[in-house]
């Protein structure tokens, strides 16, 4: 995907991966300190963080054998840039609506 606000989606779309976002948030961990905090393999959990790699949403520096995720605060940028556009949206049907209510009561 070479669209980064698809991929950024993608990586945010699973609850699994929003909780995986969620830890990395308070502390840098390794593949198998993830693993530890689900039911499920490490496998499994290595392919979500694989998504969420690709998404932007985490950085992986390789220490030896350890993989170490960290939280990359800057990946959501995409999203946010994105939900501005609705954010406009509101400002503009607020400010008609507050014309239109003051308009109303002259």
């Amino acid at each position: 995907m070479s669209d980064p606000t698809q991929s950024t989606f993608r990586a945010l779309a699973d609850p699994t991966r929003r909780e995986i976002i969620q830890l990395l948030r308070h502390e840098a961990m390794t593949i198998a300190e993830v693993s530890a905090r689900f039911d499920m393999t490490r496998a499994a959990v290595k392919k979500h963080l694989t998504v969420l790699s690709d998404g932007g949403l985490i950085t992986v520096e390789v220490r030896g054998r350890e993989r170490i995720n960290r939280l990359n605060p800057n990946g959501l940028a995409p999203v946010l840039t994105w939900l501005q556009i609705f954010d406009q949206f509101w400002d503009d049907r607020l400010s008609d609506l507050k014309s239109a209510i003051e308009k109303d009561t002259q």
